[in-house]
């Protein structure tokens, strides 16, 4: 069952949490928190939380997907 609410990127929300980054890329919360960890993803940090920009998301989405 697909528990993901998200149909596009036009209905993410204007800044991801780790919990919707994992939901959307399908990984788990500890693997999405490693990832917005890296210094080549787009995050940023307030307080203790690590948060991601929307438009941010979809660029490094589309610089990182390899289609040949």
């Amino acid at each position: 069952m697909d528990t993901n609410i998200y149909k596009s990127f036009d209905e993410l929300p204007a800044v991801l949490t780790a919990k919707e980054v994992a939901d959307i890329l399908r990984i788990g919360r500890t693997t999405a928190y490693e990832l917005m960890r890296k210094k080549d993803f787009p995050s940023l940090r307030i307080g203790n939380r690590l948060l991601t920009p929307r438009d941010k998301f979809i660029e490094w989405v589309n610089k990182n997907t390899k289609i040949k």
